[in-house]
């Protein structure tokens, strides 16, 4: 069978992600430890006890998450011999995911990857001021009634597509105003559903050109290795093999659109039957099944869950 490994976003945080990891294996608590040290901050006592209104701050969400995904990689390589290298035809994440696909895969080392989404996070946070931003998923509207909404509901302000999750699930972003406008817009264009996000900032628009060249500046001190298993980037919904190419994409992809959808029929399209999630929750998976009925999904967040997947190996 022809897998993909996929890597969840912002949104599947759960306080208790990775405890039940960190008990079962030494290499989950490597994991975390090594996160912690990066960051100079007891993360994952903040992951496995909460609260969750400081596990969901970005700052925190984003390497916490790339963190759970990354002890599950070293769980299936210590339990299993299972390296992605020789069982993955294409990696891929979304938004933050596309950083732990590529510390999966070698491109980018642990560390590093959890100080760069710290500061990604921070940096998405202070672009603009809480409560001047929102975002809006739209039910019902393929991509493009979409973006003729947002464009609409502008007038003068940002409101543009961030991301294509899946057909009919589009998200929204933008200054608070024009993406409330946009809700009225799409149901009166025939949207099943319009709902305000509850998320701290606009993301992936252009009002994060500040947190853009922040992450700009901190991805010219990074070293980047050419990847293991080819990566399909968010922004280009296409494979990206070169460093330099890869460092700028990550740029980019703080404002850009996040093409998952396309991502996936690409894979599809390079006879992909089954996507593999990582990490926390399943939110990618549930997405797989929206856009492709043909792919099977499996998941791996858990001890349980990650000895049933290596059984399919």
């Amino acid at each position: 069978m022809k897998r993909a490994f996929v890597f969840p976003g912002q949104g599947s945080q759960v306080v208790g992600m990775g405890q039940e990891l960190a008990e079962a294996f030494p290499v989950a608590r490597e994991v975390f430890e090594e996160v912690n040290d990066a960051l100079g901050q007891k993360l994952s006592t903040l992951m496995f006890e909460g609260p969750i209104e400081e596990l969901t701050l970005t700052e925190n969400a984003q390497p916490a998450l790339m963190a759970v995904s990354m002890a599950v990689v070293r769980v299936l390589q210590s339990e299993g011999n299972i390296s992605l290298g020789d069982h993955a035809a294409f990696v891929a994440g979304h938004s933050l995911g596309e950083y732990s696909a590529l510390t999966a895969v070698g491109s980018l080392e642990l560390s590093d990857a959890a100080r760069l989404l710290k500061l990604r996070g921070q940096s998405m946070q202070q672009a603009v001021p809480v409560g001047e931003g929102a975002m809006a998923a739209l039910l019902g509207l393929d991509f493009d009634a979409a973006k003729a909404v947002a464009e609409e509901a502008a007038q003068g302000e940002v409101c543009s597509a961030a991301n294509d999750n899946a057909p009919g699930q589009v998200v929204i972003s933008g200054h608070k105003g024009a993406v409330e406008r946009a809700l009225d817009i799409a149901k009166a264009k025939g949207a099943k559903r319009a709902v305000l996000l509850p998320v701290s900032a606009p993301f992936h628009c252009s009002l994060m050109a500040p947190a853009a060249d922040a992450m700009a500046e901190a991805l010219a001190g990074v070293t980047l290795q050419a990847p293991s298993v080819p990566v399909i980037c968010n922004v280009a919904a296409d494979v990206v093999t070169d460093p330099e190419t890869i460092r700028n994409l990550l740029v980019e992809q703080v404002t850009g659109v996040v093409r998952w959808r396309e991502s996936v029929e690409f894979m599809k399209s390079q006879g992909i039957e089954q996507l593999v999630e990582l990490g926390a929750g399943k939110v990618l998976s549930g997405l797989v099944r929206r856009i492709d009925r043909e792919l099977t999904s499996a998941n791996a967040g858990s001890s349980a869950e990650i000895e049933e997947l290596l059984k399919s190996f």
